[in-house]
């Protein structure tokens, strides 16, 4: 059962390009289509319907057909798609089939949370080193790795062929975590520090800032509560934009 015109693979299809150059919304939605397809994978299912796929995903099943377009992947008529070769699409397209080495650079509270999560292997990632410029935590075993000191970076992301760094250290330290990342040939940064980094134009930084989640929350719990405070609007909630009420940033 074919998916793609002609039945290709990504980056081999006669009609669909070596590598999608896909809208940023589309790439940010896959991660999810690809939880929700891992989730029906492990229940059995072999198809799943454009509705079942986007209810699972949290999307509309128009905004989902657009995305898996970008594929090249259409689905069968009555049929649906099938879960294991859109499993298969869509780990091509985030590269998860390259085993990807990451690094993380602080291992305070949060630190050491993220270093201890079993997650990230399941996914497509191996944590290889771990880093800290306090001489007290140097040394300390987490998940079986040994933390390191920042001044071994270099070395180190050589010899692991490392290509993701996440920074989780205080915000007055990030950019010089940053600059070092760099200087060690990592591309690809993912920062829990607040605050905005500045990076060569070839690396690609995402920003993880819970405190500005819990302002957008608060924002929309503030609406709620002005909307229920007008004149018969007890207990109403505004739609929103398109009918539909998807999770903040989908």
């Amino acid at each position: 059962m074919s998916q793609q015109r002609h039945g290709s693979t990504p980056g081999e299809a006669d009609g669909v390009p070596a590598f999608p150059d896909l809208p940023e919304a589309t790439i940010a939605r896959l991660p999810e289509y690809l939880r929700a397809l891992h989730h029906l994978a492990e229940t059995g299912a072999e198809t799943v319907s454009s509705e079942g796929l986007a209810a699972a995903a949290g999307v509309n099943s128009a905004k989902l057909r657009k995305d898996l377009s970008h594929l090249g992947s259409y689905g069968t008529r009555g049929v649906g798609y099938d879960v294991a070769l859109l499993v298969h699409q869509i780990e091509y397209i985030l590269g998860l089939d390259k085993n990807r080495a990451v690094c993380l650079v602080g291992v305070g509270n949060l630190g050491h949370a993220l270093a201890g999560y079993a997650g990230f292997a399941s996914r497509g990632f191996r944590v290889v080193a771990l880093f800290d410029a306090d001489a007290r935590k140097v040394g300390e075993e987490i998940n079986g790795l040994i933390v390191q000191h920042i001044d071994d970076l270099q070395r180190i992301a050589a010899e692991e062929s490392i290509a993701i760094g996440v920074i989780a250290t205080p915000p007055g330290t990030a950019q010089p975590v940053a600059d070092a990342l760099v200087a060690a040939g990592v591309t690809s940064i993912l920062n829990f520090a607040p605050g905005v980094l500045s990076v060569p134009a070839n690396v690609d930084v995402r920003k993880v800032d819970l405190a500005i989640e819990l302002q957008i929350l608060s924002f929309h719990e503030h609406r709620k509560a002005s909307l229920t405070a007008l004149p018969g609007g007890g207990g109403r909630s505004a739609p929103a934009a398109g009918g539909e009420q998807e999770a903040v940033g989908s």
